[in-house]
């Protein structure tokens, strides 16, 4: 994965930001100039805290489109579309923190699937659960503030997923991993 300097870093959150305030206004986001980088297709996916608590994380894993328009995408989707929170209106505007993590393609781990434990790093990969008709995904940064074991964390991936803990270690479920690049603003 091509790593992202700081200052395109910051470009991404000032983006992210510019999207958010113009979905959540109703206004029309006119993108700023951006480095070469935001022109690539990346997965990517902007994450909205308020006070430290999640309100909408949404992205896209998979280099799909130009990372400018996917983290404008998933800016606004996290805002007005994640089905777990009520959508963030103006005046929430001011407490919300935006996070854009940039991802690596997410690759299948190897070895066998009773092994699969011993191929995550936490803090550094973020995991997709694959399996049964469904599907989860956790980011890098979750195993870490919830101070997970490799083991702790792809269950919980399959819990996301809506599958029992354990069911990693199936053959017929996939497990992907990947690497996120994170930059975010300060708490306001």
């Amino acid at each position: 994965m091509k790593v992202l300097t700081a200052g395109e870093g910051t470009a991404a959150v000032a983006l992210a930001r510019q999207a958010l305030e113009a979905g959540v206004k109703g206004d029309r986001l006119v993108p700023p100039v951006l480095p070469d980088v935001f022109y690539e297709k990346r997965g990517v996916f902007v994450t909205l805290t308020e006070g430290g608590i999640l309100r909408g994380c949404i992205g896209l894993p998979y280099p799909v489109m130009p990372l400018g328009e996917a983290i404008a995408e998933a800016a606004v989707s996290a805002a007005l579309q994640d089905p777990r929170f009520p959508p963030v209106m103006p005046r929430d505007l001011p407490k919300i923190r935006v996070e854009v993590t940039v991802l690596s393609v997410p690759e299948p781990l190897a070895g066998p699937p009773g092994k699969r434990d011993s191929c995550v790093r936490v803090g550094v990969h973020g995991l997709i659960v694959q399996g049964r008709g469904r599907s989860g995904l956790l980011l890098p940064q979750v195993a870490t503030e919830y101070r997970w074991t490799a083991c702790e964390f792809l269950d919980h991936t399959c819990i996301k997923a809506g599958l029992p803990p354990g069911t990693w270690k199936s053959q017929g479920v996939q497990v992907l991993g990947f690497e996120g690049q994170i930059f975010h603003e300060p708490e306001p």
